[in-house]
């Protein structure tokens, strides 16, 4: 007797196999374009953030006749209240430390987060409670005190001054950012400017620095001058032609040369050559720092000093760049103190560049390979032979000339 049932049609093995291999191939083929895809959603996430920075600082200036003070807040009162090593009460004053980036926080949508940093603020510790001055403590003792206190609005972090692209999170992390004011072509004086924690020109013993504001002035070259108020009318080159702000990455533990402190213990200094500090970098892996750095390179073995997390610190290795360097080039510290103005490039987690934000709030992707000079040179500042007399051309070509306010260099190239 025949069977009836007929043979059903089906894949053979080698068929199912060939398939499986197409699937594979398509997969690798659109797996990057996807990856590729949300990368370039996120870079336009950052972007749209430092829009919303620039809007932020127009508005600002337009309320206050001026941009937020980059180490600014309350200035020192006495030395047994201030909070720093030795002093017992932490409720003292943040000594003209906060960053550019506290003023601007009302105007990024961070209201409620400034009514807590502009009043008292009322802290719980070993001493039980005690009350805060607004604007807030040192912002170097954010977290521990000796007696527990702890300080809340620092630790914060804010959406707008984070970019999508980059994955730092958590501790050693204080509220993090990856956006910092420019601080121009130049180094000298940067770190504090011309004024003490008091507010007063700097003095030594009971006389005052009587040249420190005339190095300021020759040397502090960006939109930003430490605990000074600027202005859009200082800004002789056009604020189109002149960078407000950079893009920096914040650290990831991994020894990345863009994010970990290395500073100069002896020897010629980031000042006189701001690529010193290249030849500590891995030959092998030359995005971090190598595990034995030449004699003159120390690199912190303190978690906190690294690049991006803390907010509310105007210190430039924190919340600073400069136009020195090309973009996600290395950091390279004056000294081995974190406190220090040095080399910090602007860098990003995108490919090839970063971005800026220029004077007239416009967003600009600056690349990599951007014509920056002979990075040898010595920055320009005044009282030492073999510097740059001050009012000279940035030394460090079209990047170094965008990062100066009044250098009147002309810009005809495209960046």
């Amino acid at each position: 007797m025949k069977s009836c049932l007929k043979g059903r049609p089906g894949f053979t093995l080698v068929e199912l196999l060939v398939v499986i291999a197409i699937i594979g191939v398509l997969v690798g083929l659109l797996l990057p374009a996807v990856q590729a895809a949300r990368e370039a959603a996120r870079r336009m996430s950052c972007s749209n953030n430092f829009k919303q920075i620039g809007l932020g600082l127009h508005n600002y200036h337009s309320a206050f006749k001026q941009l937020p003070k980059q180490m600014g807040g309350t200035a020192q009162g006495s030395r047994s209240s201030h909070g720093a090593a030795g002093g017992a009460e932490p409720q003292g004053d943040s000594r003209l430390e906060a960053s550019w980036l506290v003023g601007l926080t009302p105007f990024i949508e961070g209201q409620a987060l400034w009514e807590q940093i502009s009043n008292p603020y009322e802290a719980t510790g070993n001493w039980g409670t005690t009350t805060m001055n607004p604007m807030g403590p040192h912002p170097m003792r954010v977290i521990a005190w000796q007696n527990g206190y702890f300080y809340a609005p620092m630790m914060t972090t804010i959406p707008t001054l984070r970019c999508p692209s980059d994955p730092g999170r958590g501790l050693p992390g204080q509220g993090r950012t990856n956006y910092a004011a420019s601080l121009g072509d130049a180094m000298l004086e940067s770190a504090e400017g011309a004024y003490d924690s008091f507010g007063d020109v700097k003095i030594v013993g009971a006389n005052p620095i009587t040249y420190m504001p005339e190095r300021v002035r020759a040397s502090c070259r960006g939109m930003f001058i430490p605990r000074e108020d600027m202005q859009f009318r200082d800004v002789l080159d056009g604020l189109s032609n002149t960078i407000m702000a950079g893009e920096i990455v914040t650290d990831l533990g991994d020894r990345d040369v863009r994010s970990t402190h290395v500073g100069v213990n002896t020897g010629a200094r980031p000042l006189q050559n701001p690529n010193i500090c290249d030849a500590g970098r891995d030959p092998e892996r030359p995005q971090f720092w190598s595990d034995t750095l030449p004699a003159n390179l120390t690199e912190s073995t303190d978690a906190e000093d690294v690049r991006g997390v803390k907010w509310f610190w105007g210190r430039p290795f924190y919340t600073g760049m400069y136009t020195m360097g090309a973009p996600n080039s290395e950091i390279c510290a004056h000294t081995q103190h974190d406190t220090q103005f040095g080399n910090y490039p602007p860098s990003s987690r995108h490919q090839g560049g970063c971005h800026v934000l220029m004077g007239d709030g416009a967003v600009r992707f600056v690349t990599d390979s951007i014509e920056a000079g002979d990075q040898s040179q010595s920055n320009v500042f005044s009282g030492a032979s073999g510097a740059a007399a001050p009012g000279n051309k940035s030394p460090y070509g079209l990047w170094g000339a965008l990062g100066t306010r009044g250098s009147r260099e002309v810009i005809d190239k495209d960046i």
